[in-house]
């Protein structure tokens, strides 16, 4: 007897029972996530490390950060459809090992110019997360996708927290290249172990041609509302959370406080709460839907602007008060996602990737900009002009929340 998965074909002994994945399955997943989103948040905390180590300005360094988070955006549109045709064991290997590649090319970099283009590289391969994601879906029954997304988004969240606080720390003590060194062994090393732990197995097939999966997220986008409605809550989010993120690098290493990149990794550890927070974001999306819980978490990220504010304060107010609205604000914005992505799963079965791609495009459109936009609102408005952006973007998420929720009564 074989059992048929979305994503994988596992075929148990004769006479056994069919058996659902393992939780050392989904932990391996996890922990892959983890290491794949890292590679695009810890440029984050080595803004100042590459102005000073390259003789650029902060602004032109905030282009690296840029660059992955576009490449990454890119990648999730290019690539992530691929996981509804082809088999996820080498499909993750591979661009595991190309994104080992192009982290070992920046580290090497000589300039700002193919630092970027690196960049660029390893934000486009990176992008198991997103498939992670859709192959677990397939892998364990509807009533239980909440918690799983929330276990998964967890190891996602270690990887961009410890990323920050590692690369931070890292590129302070051993320069800026120590940490794309670092984050290429991690990966090249989880291709490895994936190559071998993961079943063989095919994707739940379409016969569609490539260019008809690329064209399919454009459609779904098109044609389904509760899709559209995901992706305009965490293109704003995502697009407040990287600009905050951004703009709290300058903030620290600036006069106010006049500390190193190590600060910014050292405040994102203090977020690691919000991987606890999770897997409980998703046992309350199973109990009590999406709708629910998303307003909740969008109500979050609006307060979390308010309390941000008193970064500019300096000294130890200052610091409580970025400590406090960072996590507040990764609260949000991370359960936000998992009501999202449950929300997202109901909608297409036989595209789960496909409607992946739709929504994490739009998300990383949003990140990228964030992180353009907080470094200019930085220079123009200084902290309270971040904020000020944080703030507008998550009203209007919640907004359209609200509206959609008194529509449904």
């Amino acid at each position: 007897m074989t059992q048929h998965t979305d994503g994988l074909r596992a075929v148990p002994r004769a006479g056994a029972p069919a058996r659902s994945p393992s939780h050392r399955a989904v932990l391996l997943l996890a922990v892959a996530c983890g290491v794949a989103v890292g590679n695009v948040y810890f440029p984050q905390a080595l803004g100042p490390l590459i102005a000073s180590g390259l003789h650029v300005s902060a602004g032109s360094a905030a282009l690296v950060v840029t660059a992955t988070q576009l490449g990454y955006a890119a990648g999730i549109f290019l690539l992530v459809p691929l996981g509804d045709r082809l088999p996820y064991r080498p499909l993750l290997t591979a661009l595991l090992g190309v994104t080992g590649l192009g982290l070992l090319t920046a580290a090497a970099a000589p300039s700002l110019p193919p630092l970027v283009g690196a960049a660029v590289l390893v934000g486009t391969a990176t992008v198991v997360a997103p498939l992670a994601g859709t192959l677990a879906a397939g892998l364990v029954p509807e009533h239980r996708r909440g918690v799983t997304s929330g276990t998964l988004l967890s190891g996602s969240l270690g990887g961009m927290l410890l990323s920050r606080t590692a690369g931070g720390s890292l590129g302070e003590w051993l320069g800026w290249r120590a940490p794309y060194l670092l984050a290429a062994v991690l990966t090249l090393g989880t291709a490895a172990v994936l190559a071998r732990a993961l079943p063989a197995g095919a994707p739940a097939a379409t016969a569609q041609r490539y260019p008809a999966l690329l064209a399919e997220p454009l459609r779904l986008l098109r044609t389904e509302p509760a899709l559209r409605r995901s992706c305009f809550h965490q293109t704003a989010v995502f697009a407040g959370f990287s600009a905050v993120w951004t703009g709290v690098a300058l903030l620290l290493a600036g006069p106010r406080y006049g500390l190193g990149a190590s600060a910014v990794g050292a405040l994102a550890l203090v977020n690691a709460a919000t991987m606890v927070c999770t897997p409980v974001a998703g046992r309350l999306v199973d109990r009590h839907g999406p709708e629910a819980v998303g307003l909740v978490c969008l109500a979050g990220v609006v307060a979390s602007a308010g309390v941000l504010c008193g970064g500019s304060l300096g000294g130890t107010a200052g610091l409580v008060a970025l400590v406090a609205g960072t996590l507040l604000l990764d609260i949000g914005m991370q359960s936000g996602m998992v009501a999202n992505t449950v929300r997202n799963y109901a909608i297409r079965a036989d595209a789960r990737s496909r409607v992946s791609t739709a929504y994490m495009t739009c998300a990383y459109l949003g990140g990228s900009a964030g992180s353009w936009t907080g470094a200019r609102a930085y220079d123009l408005c200084g902290w309270p002009g971040v904020c000020a952006l944080a703030a507008l973007l998550g009203t209007a998420a919640l907004t359209r929340q609200v509206t959609a929720v008194r529509a449904r009564r």
